[in-house]
Formats: C-alpha cells, structure tokens, sequence
C-alpha cells in the first residue's frame, strides 16, 4: 500500500498548485521509493523512460528553441504584423487559426502545431494584440482570458480533427471498444462520420468566437468619450 503515496502526492500538488513536472517527479520518485528501489534504479527507470518515448525529447529541443524565438523579439513582431492588417480581429484569427489546425490534425499532422510549439510563442500574442487593437489597453484578467480562448481554440481543432485522420490512436480505440459489443466497423466509416462532428465543432466554436469579438466591440463603445 505504500506506492500509493505516489498518488497522494500528485493529488495534495495539484491541489496546492505546484509545478506539475517536480509534482510528477516527486511521486515517481517516492513510488520508486515505497517500491523498494534504490535510487540508482529510479534514476535507471528515469533514464530508460526518456530515451524510449521519443517525444520528450523534442520537448526539450522545442523549449530553448522557442526562447530564443521569444528573446529575439517574436512576440514583438506578431503583434506588429497583426497591427498593421486591417479589419483583424481575435475571432477572425483564431477561427482561421481553428480551421487550420482542424485541416492539419485531419491528415495525421497533429505535432506541427500546438501550445508549446504556436500557441504560446506566436498565436495567444497576436490574439491579444488583436484584442488591444478592438477593445484598447486590457485588464490583466482580460489578457488571460485571451490566452485561454487561443489555446481552447488549439484544443478543439485538434480534437475534433484528428478523428478523421484514419491511422490515429482514437479511431483504434474506438473500432475495438465498439467490436466487444459486437459491432464491426472499417476505419473509414468511423473517420467519415468523424467529419459532420468536425463541421459542428468548427461552426459552434466559430459562433463563440464571433460573440467574444461582439462583447470586445461593446466594451471599446463603452470606453469610448
């Protein structure tokens, strides 16, 4: 029962809203612990995890590369550009930005854009400069606001645009559970059907950013002398 303790620490860390990466450490490293392995055998553990998922490596090449991408002024430049492109807006953006995350997440290409890699470097500050340029200066919680609408629009058009891609985790997942019911389905009717739930997504999530371009107009009318 003492692994356990694992899990309470990533609850209690959570809880207390400590950094999710030393919360995840720490538990790895007191279950490791309560398991009876010494720590040249965690650190074993730990090695052997991250040399075999290749994805936390790019995590690690992609970090200093946006950095530096940031140190140099990129932010700066993203918000130049949108400022100078009339008529730009944060739902216009960020519905072209929905639209062309859904069509690459559609075709198997769901790591060429995301939080770490767009998100934070380049599209929550162009959609916050879009956001200044319709409403004036924003409040600290209206900025943050801003951030979370670019990297919800991020989650939803990968979310709902994956699905059509046919040789995606979720789809497998999906035709294997369906067949312990009995039910047999090819690949390609779950990722064409994959497509109207697309559409819906992009149509609802469109709408919502169509009404938070209103209330940013209404708030510009209101401070407006």
């Amino acid at each position: 029962m003492m692994v356990l303790l694992g899990i309470a620490i990533i609850v209690a860390g959570f809880l207390l809203r400590f950094h999710p990466l030393l919360v995840i450490l720490a538990s790895a490293i007191v279950t490791g612990l309560a398991a009876g392995l010494d720590p040249l055998a965690i650190l074993a553990a730990f090695g052997k995890a991250f040399n075999e998922a290749r994805y936390v490596s790019i995590i690690w090449i992609v970090l200093p590369v946006v950095g530096l991408l940031e140190a140099h002024g990129l932010q700066e430049r993203a918000r130049g550009l949108i400022a100078k492109m009339r008529g730009a807006t944060v739902g216009r953006f960020l519905t072209f930005y929905l639209i062309l995350r859904q069509m690459l997440a559609a075709v198997g290409l769901t790591s060429v854009a995301g939080h770490p890699q767009t998100v934070r470097p380049l599209v929550a500050p162009i959609a916050e400069a879009a956001a200044e340029t319709q409403a004036g200066q924003l409040r600290e919680d209206e900025r943050e606001e801003i951030k979370a609408w670019a990297a919800a629009t991020d989650n939803v058009g990968l979310f709902f645009g994956e699905d059509i891609f046919l040789a995606i985790g979720s789809i497998l997942l999906i035709k294997g559970l369906l067949e312990q019911y009995g039910i047999s389905l090819e690949p390609l009717q779950l990722s064409v059907w994959a497509i109207p739930t697309a559409i819906a997504a992009l149509l609802i999530h469109g709408f919502r950013l169509w009404r938070l371009d209103k209330r940013l107009a209404r708030i510009r009318a209101e401070g407006a002398p």
